[in-house]
């Protein structure tokens, strides 16, 4: 029998900012069901790869697929139906400080359903429930706590009941108690909703309690990519440096410098 197709693929993928490049020849994939956490410290280019795996990004070199779907060759349309299947927490929230959270949870119902009103209110309630905000639907944005911030925007996230997942450091900025209750949610979601969930990180206590698989960057290579154990006991140098959080001597090449510096101004 054929393996099912994995619902991310992802294939010597390149990225570059004018001279300067920041993924090289990324390759890896993601399984229905999965929960698959991209780690990697700050600069290890993590941001950078969640925007090719949204399609805001087009690739310097190499493919990115959701759904068997070449984002770089979709057409807008054929864009748009991809991501009606996928939701996005991001990282600060980035609710609309203008709408109630209710309305924040709604406006994607709104946006891409021809649902009635009633009917979207029902669903937009329901969903702040799953992420334990019920009752909250008529508060702003700004009267909710941080770890609240982030929970009714995982709710905006799956008002569509998306097949597909994605987290910008959903930990960061909250306390360790929020965060170990978010990390929960988010194994709650893959179990009680059949997800596949894909959460980018530098938090290694989260990382590995929801990861099925981790996938590790450095300067922007794949170090590793394999179950939490088998990251936890990887002889690699680069990864234990990260696991452990051991400074990395910096050798400054005063020559090079200077031809980087030369360069850019030609």
């Amino acid at each position: 029998m054929n393996a099912p197709t994995p619902l991310i693929e992802v294939e010597r993928l390149d990225a570059w900012y004018g001279r300067r490049r920041v993924l090289h020849g990324v390759d890896f994939s993601v399984g229905a069901g999965e929960i698959r956490v991209i780690m990697g410290g700050s600069g290890s280019g993590k941001s950078t790869l969640l925007r090719h795996l949204l399609g805001l990004q087009r690739p310097g070199a190499g493919t990115v697929k959701l759904f068997g779907v070449d984002l770089a060759r979709a057409g807008e349309r054929e864009l748009q139906e991809v991501r009606k299947r996928i939701g996005v927490s991001f990282q600060g929230g980035a609710l609309l400080t203008s709408l109630t959270v209710g309305e924040n949870v709604a406006l994607p119902l709104r946006e891409h359903t021809r649902l009635d009103e009633s009917t979207i209110r029902i669903m937009s309630r329901l969903k702040l429930e799953v992420v334990d905000l019920g009752g909250f639907q008529d508060l702003m944005p700004s009267q909710l706590s941080g770890g609240m911030v982030k929970r009714a925007a995982l709710a905006r996230a799956i008002a569509m009941d998306p097949r597909l997942l994605f987290f910008d450091e959903p930990s960061a900025g909250l306390d360790p108690v929020v965060s170990a209750e978010l990390d929960e949610l988010i194994l709650r979601l893959r179990d009680a909703l059949r997800m596949t969930i894909v959460v980018v990180t530098h938090e290694l206590e989260s990382a590995f309690k929801i990861a099925d698989t981790i996938t590790v960057l450095d300067a922007g290579e794949v170090l590793m990519t394999g179950p939490a154990a088998a990251v936890r006991a990887a002889p690699n140098e680069r990864i234990q440096d990260l696991l452990n959080r051991r400074p990395r001597e910096v050798q400054v090449d005063a020559d090079a410098y200077l031809r980087r510096l030369t360069e850019e101004e030609a």
